[in-house]
């Protein structure tokens, strides 16, 4: 089983530090999040929101100030200060993009990062931020469907083309292509999500972190997803997350009965942190929990 670290919620720069720790700490990947910015009038709804007003269910990070890196720009960046780091977006909003330039960015990540990235998506639920780019919220999912297979063949190098229901392309020549093909990795727990990962996707992505009687739930859902598309035997990657206390055996457990591959903790976005602290001293008790995690589980599940 591998093991991604989420950076959701943190300043941007302490992604940078924490990555550099986490290359020669045992951890197999870092774990980017997206939105584009916070809007004051909000009128959308958190898909999985359980509050009154459909705010997202983060507790304090949610607000105006919390940071959004680009991902890629962050990604990218990361690549660059480690040597066998992975990065996966969990889960990046390519629909509230258009198809060329989600093409261009994650290319280039992967061009730069030497193949180490997977493409992790999903739908989003902030129509704010489609009205910003001008993209249609209301068709995102249809779109996200006829995306995959397109990025697939923009990627391919040489000479590329895609005609699909939502995007034609005409031939054209995309350099640097990436070096080896990119993972997508389907994100999010609805019907609609676990029928795109299991039909079209390498593997499937948690929306946040759930309880493990949840995660049986969801699991149980996707395989039998993926058996009536009949992909059951194929390789298929799990990104899980889950809402417990971190514990080796749990781990296994679902990478035995259940196929689990990669497992996303949070050990600095959780460490007790004083935000009257100077940053340094933020940013140090982040780097402990990075290191404990890793002593603590990590060298248990090796």
């Amino acid at each position: 089983m591998r093991f991604h670290q989420a950076v959701t919620f943190l300043p941007t720069l302490h992604a940078l530090e924490l990555a550099k720790a986490a290359d020669t700490q045992g951890y197999d990947g870092m774990y980017v999040s997206d939105h584009m910015f916070f809007p004051r009038d909000r009128q959308s709804r958190y898909t999985y929101s359980t509050r009154e007003d459909g705010a997202p269910g983060f507790g304090d990070h949610w607000d105006p100030d919390t940071h959004w890196p680009d991902p890629w720009c962050l990604i990218s960046a990361m690549a660059a200060v480690t040597e066998r780091l992975e990065f996966t977006t969990g889960v990046y909003i390519a629909p509230a993009r258009d198809l060329v330039t989600v093409a261009k960015q994650v290319g280039t990540a992967a061009v730069v990062s030497e193949g180490r990235v997977a493409l992790g998506v999903g739908v989003g639920w902030c129509e704010e931020e489609f009205v910003a780019t001008g993209q249609d919220f209301h068709t995102r999912g249809k779109r996200l469907d006829d995306m995959i297979p397109a990025l697939r063949a923009l990627w391919a190098g040489g000479w590329v083309e895609y005609h699909g229901p939502h995007y034609d392309v005409p031939a054209m020549r995309m350099e640097p292509s990436p070096p080896s093909p990119i993972p997508i990795i389907g994100g999010g727990h609805s019907a609609p999500a676990l029928r795109r990962a299991a039909t079209l996707c390498d593997g499937w992505v948690a929306a946040g972190a759930y309880k493990p009687d949840q995660a049986r739930t969801y699991l149980d859902e996707l395989a039998e997803q993926r058996r009536r598309a009949g992909r059951e035997n194929e390789p298929f990657s799990i990104y899980l997350s889950l809402w417990a206390r971190p514990d080796a055996d749990l781990y296994r457990s679902f990478e035995e009965d259940y196929g689990v591959t990669d497992t996303l903790c949070a050990p600095a976005m959780v460490a007790k942190v004083d935000p009257s602290d100077p940053p340094e001293v933020q940013l140090q008790a982040r780097l402990d929990a990075s290191a404990r995690f890793a002593d603590e589980i990590l060298a248990k599940m090796r």
